[in-house]
């Protein structure tokens, strides 16, 4: 993949010392990434967010002083508000399941290898939901179970309602867990315009990152 015009600026927040210093390792060898501070906890990362304004933030679930799931919020009120991805280990579906609903890009597993480690960074600071194959099933399903059931509630249909055709397409493919990219080449358009319409899709849908849209599209029934 072709560097970025501008490195990636990553912030890295985990009360582990080994964890980021291998995560740090990882990152400092991939092209057009940088890794810009790092905070041993969640109030630490909103703090350094705050003066170092990175692209993406890795952040751990579990710390202590303030924990990743408290500091959601905080970062995503910073303007501009970074890409937050959790930092999780397997069978840590609850804390996933609660990262999403309050606005996370997606989560990683500690134990994926370091190029995955590197595409999950390049694909949050494009926009594109980040999610890990090994979890991604249980925390959908258990998303979807806890809210409303598939294809019903008036809530859904509404918000559905508001939405152009192309960007129902859109939709459907954002369920599918299709990247920019992949929606680009299916229907046939550039990134650009798919960014364009997954604002769009956000916006009117009042949805915080394409995980939420994402489990619209199947509770509307768009998508499979």
């Amino acid at each position: 993949m072709t560097a970025p015009a501008h490195p990636i600026r990553v912030l890295l927040a985990d009360d582990e010392t080994m964890i980021r210093a291998g995560v740090r390792l990882i990152l400092r060898h991939a092209d057009g990434i940088e890794v810009v501070a790092e905070a041993p906890d969640g109030r630490q990362a909103v703090e350094l967010a705050a003066a170092h304004h990175p692209d993406v933030v890795l952040l751990d679930v579990r710390m202590p002083v303030c924990d990743g799931l408290a500091a959601i919020a905080p970062l995503l009120a910073l303007d501009p508000a970074p890409r937050v991805v959790m930092l999780t280990t397997f069978g840590d579906d609850d804390n996933v399941v609660r990262a999403l609903r309050e606005g996370a890009a997606g989560f990683l597993l500690k134990d994926e290898g370091p190029q995955e480690l590197i595409s999950a960074v390049r694909a949050a600071a494009a926009g594109d939901a980040v999610l890990s194959p090994g979890v991604t099933g249980a925390v959908i399903s258990r998303m979807l179970t806890a809210g409303e059931p598939r294809g019903a509630g008036g809530a859904a249909d509404e918000r559905i309602a508001r939405l152009t055709g192309r960007e129902r397409e859109v939709l459907a493919m954002l369920g599918e867990g299709l990247s920019n990219q992949d929606i680009g080449t299916r229907l046939g358009i550039g990134t650009g315009t798919v960014k364009t319409h997954v604002g769009a899709i956000l916006d009117k849908t009042g949805s915080t990152s394409r995980v939420q849209a994402a489990l619209l599209a199947h509770r509307s029934g768009l998508a499979p």
